[in-house]
C-alpha cells in the first residue's frame, strides 16, 4: 500500500526500512504490505465502495482474489503503519486509531488472533473500498529464490489518523517526496527494489495525494515480470 499525504513540497509516500536482519530485501526501504491471509477473503467482511468484481477486472484475476488482495491491503497497512481505510459507513473514515484498544487490535490482528472481518464487525465498521487505488502488478523474475506475486495500491491519508512506527519488521519509517526518495537511491544513501524505485518514480510526476487517486481510477493495470541479464 502507498500512502500518501500533501507535504510543503507537494505529495509524500510514507516508507518502512527494513530491518537489516529480515531474509528478504533486507535493508530496503518498502511501502507497508505483506501476504494475502485465507481470512482476507472472508465475504462477512463488512464493505463500502466498488465490488470485487471491479477489482477483479482491474487486475485481471478472480473476484474472490481481487476481494482477498483489497482486504489484505487495507489490514497489512493497519498492522504496520496504524492506518485503518474503515469507517461507520460508506460516507465515513475513523478518524483516530491510536488509543490503547485499537493498538490491542492491531496486535491480535498481527497475530492472527483476530481476523480484520471480526475486527470490523465488533467496531461496527465497513472497508471503504472507495478510498484505495489500483496502481500496479509485479512479478518477481523467475531467477529470483524468493519470488512473489504483488499488486500495488495507494491511497491518501484519512483526515484525523496518522502513521505509527509500530512495523516489527522496520528499524525506521519516513515520509518522504517520491522525486527526494528516488533521488536518495540515486545517490546511493537509500536502498530500494526496482517495484518500490519506479512507482516513487511515476508518482513524482503528480502533484498531490488527490492527483494520485484520480490517476490510479485510469491506469491500465498489466502484470510486470522482469528479466534478469548479465551485464558485459
Amino acid at each position: 500500500m502507498v500512502l500518501l499525504r500533501d507535504g510543503a513540497d507537494g505529495v509524500e509516500v510514507y516508507l518502512l526500512e527494513r530491518r537489516s536482519t529480515m531474509a528478504f530485501a533486507a535493508g530496503m526501504f518498502v511501502f507497508p504490505g505483506g501476504s494475502v491471509d485465507d481470512r482476507d477473503a472472508d465475504v462477512a467482511i463488512g464493505w463500502a465502495g466498488p465490488g470485487a468484481e471491479e477489482w477483479a477486472s482491474r487486475f485481471g484475476c478472480d473476484a474472490k482474489l481481487a476481494r482477498a488482495l483489497v482486504c489484505a491491503a487495507v489490514r497489512e497497512t493497519f498492522e504496520e503503519s496504524g492506518v485503518l481505510l474503515a469507517g461507520p459507513d460508506a460516507d465515513t473514515v475513523v478518524a483516530d486509531t491510536t488509543g490503547s484498544g485499537w493498538e490491542s487490535d492491531r496486535v491480535a490482528l498481527l497475530d492472527q488472533s483476530l481476523s480484520l472481518a471480526r475486527l470490523l464487525h465488533r467496531r461496527r465498521l465497513v472497508l471503504r473500498a472507495d478510498l484505495l487505488g489500483a496502481w500496479a502488478h509485479w512479478i518477481t523474475p523467475e531467477s529470483e529464490p524468493r519470488r512473489y506475486d504483488t499488486r500495488f495500491f495507494v491511497a491518501a491519508l484519512p483526515p484525523g489518523q496518522r502513521t505509527c512506527d509500530v512495523s516489527g519488521e522496520a528499524q525506521s519509517v519516513i515520509w518522504l517526496p517520491p522525486a527526494t526518495a528516488t533521488s536518495r537511491v540515486d545517490a546511493g544513501h537509500m536502498a530500494m527494489m526496482p517495484p518500490t524505485y519506479e512507482t516513487c518514480r511515476e508518482l513524482a510526476q503528480l502533484e498531490s495525494a488527490e492527483e494520485v487517486v484520480a490517476v490510479a481510477a485510469t491506469r491500465q493495470i498489466r502484470a510486470v515480470l522482469p528479466l534478469s541479464a548479465e551485464l558485459p
